[in-house]
């Protein structure tokens, strides 16, 4: 069984058990959450496509961890110009274990 879920602007397909890296969730370690947005659920063989939500599906997500990702560098410049920016960027995470699909 694995479905397909909306959460923090991106989709993710789901399994039980598996581990997902997702845009910065506001809950803290060890909680569980709820996404109810659904977009697809399959079981046993059959597809269920939601429009655009499955009704009564949702996927339990047990919080793991928070963190920051790799710092990525923006460098800005104009030629002849003498300008020169340099920024940094860690994108906040949260990483997530499939307890659960409901449908």
């Amino acid at each position: 069984m694995y479905a397909v879920i909306e959460t923090g602007g991106k989709q993710f397909r789901v399994e039980e058990g598996k581990v997902l890296f997702v845009e910065k969730l506001d809950a803290n370690v060890g909680d569980t959450v709820t996404i109810d947005k659904v977009l697809l659920v399959e079981k046993d063989g059959a597809v269920k496509v939601g429009t655009p939500v499955v009704d009564g599906a949702k996927a339990l997500l047990k919080v793991v961890e928070h963190g920051k990702g790799e710092k990525i560098i923006v460098f800005k410049m104009k030629s002849k110009k003498n300008y020169r920016r340099k920024q940094g960027h860690r994108q906040p995470y949260t990483k997530v274990v499939v307890e659960a699909i409901q449908a």
